[in-house]
């Protein structure tokens, strides 16, 4: 039965009563005039015809090689197999919604020519053939496009595991920046939910499609009648940078293969968080993406899996394959809701490390294409003047962020991120890419970071930059910010390596890192926790190779040695690598005590990486993106063997952090709320820094001195406030467990003699 374009029209999609000589490896599909075309695979590529009453066109579409298309009169239709209607749609929202009528498409292509929506009912049980077949519906543009958006209505379809696409043509001119190619499914920028490779790093899926799906039959998430947010104060928290599937995925974690490395494997080893002290995570990308991007095409790193997720595929979809069992979308969006609220209800907030800045498409030589590309690559795409691929990202291609289109794109995918998981936050990988126009100049007030910071939704978000990009553009101290935006403080985490290492000349820039770096951050309305301090983050070395090796050691990655940063301000403490040597051994583990006590007692927002705790090594490997194993997932048998030890100290030392309100000051220290004891600040040979904070309430004052020279050195001790007396809390040259005793030691006499390479921290009472 047809109708008038203008209104719902009804379609049938059938077979017919094939021999089995027909039957294999072609396609069927029926052209209505409305331009909506059905087509579904059916086998083999011979082309028949015959006669149906009214006389109406057939066209047969063979897809064996998505190429050959005929036309044949066809006489009689033998079985109607699945009816749709069909109505032109609504605009927005973009990508799939439910509507009173049926399910909705919407998608936006400023210069496509033609969209098809392609649509498989295979993986919702309500298909009855057993082959792989698309459905396509033709879009008509002067029924199914305003403005630059495609849009469909489709009754009668499946309320979850429908996969979909589009196919997509426009211009082919390559010199006009233009990438459009009909023959590739392309995936919805808008999806939800992505079906991919069932497995992470199965090499026999690298090929795998990518497919937007959707599920509007669940039962909204249940976040429990007492659950609420922890909305701690950014001066508070105490971050944990981490990888979902590390967490959990090696052996030594015990649990069962099918949740290793997953969002409900990570819910069982919360308890260890909480026993660390940290009050958020921050978590490696944990939207869709590509862990198989290096393994396409032959090339030097072709046996690694891109285990940290830099590779976006999509903005809105949680990462299918974190999963237990199966990467199932639908499974993979409540178990990871399950994770977040047992994180909340741990007292743990979220915060999404998220790639805005470029997407797994690569660039112009070897590329890509499974959406953006395809869709609308001047509109998505940062092009240069000859309508190239800008590179600001390192990774082949730069996201246009500041075109209104795409800047909406990351402001909805951010949203929903808000709304429909309840994150707590976001860390924007290379964010100097984000304020950059769509020529690549930057810009000093970007529209799309204005944005973010005034958004409503997002108000209750923390949201931190990393202040630079491939390109050059270094922001530290100075990304626009409107007061809002904090940033990883780079300037930090160089400074204090190299105070601690030994390096001379260092001790001022130290002091004012520890601080609270007022020289980079005390502008306008910015606050002390607008610094994000870090000594060690995924990349680079962890803290234990940073104490390990001078030189990177990169072999394993296939690029001869030549990837990840030279500058890594590091010291191997007399042997490169792993030795038996006690006394290298001894000094190693004193440095690894002194980071993180300086980190622990900076004014700012404090961050440590995964496995910092217990001693991670990667074995100099400063960039171990590719690498599914041990490599990066966290060791739960070296976990237990430094329990009493290593991790004892460093969770002492965070939780001592909670408890002083003088480490984490609202504003920046006045001259009353600290005091330096130091007369030698032009002494570039001297490596000694020590200072007291001033309670100033109950007088519990906090005395730390740290001492980077290769003797010790005979500290005068200040006066304690009236009344009190000086406890040593921590002694890095102490072991266990007098290196941090937390109520303190009594018996600190006027001098203290602090031993070479390590630091102490006293407390009055």
């Amino acid at each position: 039965m047809l109708t008038s374009p203008s209104s719902s029209s009804t379609y049938d999609s059938f077979s017919s009563n094939f021999s089995p000589s027909l039957t294999n490896a072609f396609s069927s599909s029926f052209t209505i005039p409305m331009g909506l075309k059905l087509s579904r695979k059916v086998t083999r590529a011979r082309i028949f015809s015959r006669k149906i009453k009214d006389r109406s066109t057939l066209k047969v579409t063979c897809r064996r090689s998505q190429e050959r298309v005929v036309e044949e009169e066809a006489s009689t239709m033998t079985e109607t197999k699945k009816l749709f209607n069909v109505s032109s749609g609504e605009v927005s929202p973009l990508g799939v919604s439910q509507v009173d009528k049926g399910i909705n498409f919407a998608l936006f292509s400023q210069n496509a020519t033609s969209v098809t929506l392609c649509l498989s009912l295979s993986q919702s049980g309500k298909d009855d053939t057993n082959d792989d077949g698309m459905i396509e519906l033709v879009l008509d543009p002067s029924v199914n496009k305003t403005g630059d958006t495609w849009h469909i209505c489709v009754e009668d379809l499946p309320l979850n595991n429908v996969l979909y696409g589009y196919r997509v043509d426009g211009p082919g001119e390559w010199q006009q920046g233009h990438r459009f190619d009909r023959s590739i499914l392309l995936l919805d920028p808008y999806a939800k939910l992505v079906k991919g490779r069932s497995s992470f790093g199965d090499s026999s899926q690298k090929f795998a499609q990518f497919y937007g799906t959707y599920d509007f039959e669940s039962s909204p998430f249940d976040w429990g009648d007492d659950y609420k947010f922890p909305n701690i104060p950014e001066k508070d928290l105490v971050i944990y940078e981490m990888n979902v599937r590390a967490f959990t995925a090696d052996e030594s974690s015990g649990m069962d293969p099918a949740i290793g490395g997953s969002y409900l494997g990570f819910i069982e080893k919360i308890p260890h968080l909480q026993d660390l002290g940290i009050n958020a995570v921050e978590l490696l990308p944990v939207f869709e993406f590509d862990e198989l991007e290096l393994q396409r095409r032959s090339n030097p790193r072709d046996h690694m899996v891109n285990t940290w997720g830099y590779s976006t595929v999509n903005f809105f979809a949680p990462m299918s394959r974190y999963a237990s069992g199966e990467g199932d979308p639908i499974k993979a969006s409540k178990e990871f809701k399950e994770m977040v609220k047992a994180l909340h209800s741990a007292g743990i907030e979220v915060i999404l490390d998220v790639v805005y800045n470029h997407t797994n498409e690569a660039d112009d030589k070897y590329p890509y294409t499974t959406s953006f590309r395809g869709i609308d690559n001047k509109v998505y795409y940062m092009l240069d003047p000859n309508n190239q691929l800008l590179n600001f990202s390192g990774c082949g291609n730069t996201l246009n962020c500041n075109h209104p289109v795409v800047m909406e794109l990351i402001l909805d995918s951010l949203r929903h991120w808000v709304t429909e998981y309840h994150v707590d936050g976001f860390r924007f990988d290379l964010a100097s890419v984000l304020c950059r126009a769509t020529d690549g100049s930057p810009l000093s007030a970007p529209p799309l970071i204005r944005a973010i910071a005034k958004d409503s939704v997002l108000s209750r978000c923390k949201i931190i930059a990393e202040p630079w990009d491939c390109g050059g553009l270094y922001l530290v101290g100075k990304f626009p910010n409107w007061d809002r935006w904090a940033e990883w403080n780079g300037m930090y985490r160089d400074d204090v390596r190299r105070f601690i290492k030994g390096d001379s000349g260092m001790k001022g820039s130290f002091a004012t890192r520890v601080s609270g770096s007022s020289d980079l951050y005390q502008v306008n309305q910015r606050k002390p926790y607008h610094g994000v301090n870090f000594v060690i983050a995924h990349d680079g070395f962890t803290l234990r190779d940073l104490v390990s090796y001078n030189f990177k050691h990169n072999e394993a990655n296939g690029e001869g040695g030549n990837d990840g940063c030279n500058d890594n301000h590091s010291w191997n403490c007399g042997f490169e690598g792993e030795t038996g040597a006690a006394h290298i051994k001894s000094l190693r583990t004193r440095q690894m005590k002194n980071f993180h006590l300086a980190l622990m007692i900076s004014q700012g927002t404090p961050m440590m990486l995964m496995g910092d705790e217990y001693g991670h090594t990667r074995y100099g490997n400063n960039n171990s993106y590719g690498h599914d194993t041990s490599l990066n997932n966290f060791q739960w048998k070296e976990l237990d063997a430094k329990k009493q030890n290593h991790f004892r100290f460093f969770s002492e030392v965070i939780k001592f952090r909670h408890s002083h309100h003088v480490l984490k000051h609202e504003n920046f220290l006045t001259q009353g709320e600290i005091t330096w004891h130091e007369d030698n600040w032009d002494n570039t040979e001297s490596k000694f820094l020590a200072f007291t904070l001033h309670d100033g309430i109950g007088g519990r004052d906090i005395y730390v001195a740290f001492n980077a020279h290769d003797y010790f050195v005979k500290a005068l001790i200040p006066q304690p406030p009236p009344g009190k007396q000086w406890f040593r809390v921590a002694d890095t040259n102490l072991e266990s467990p007098d290196d941090f005793v937390r109520e303190g030691v009594a018996g600190v006499a006027d001098t203290y003699n602090v031993a070479p390479f390590s630091s102490i921290l006293l407390q009055s009472k």
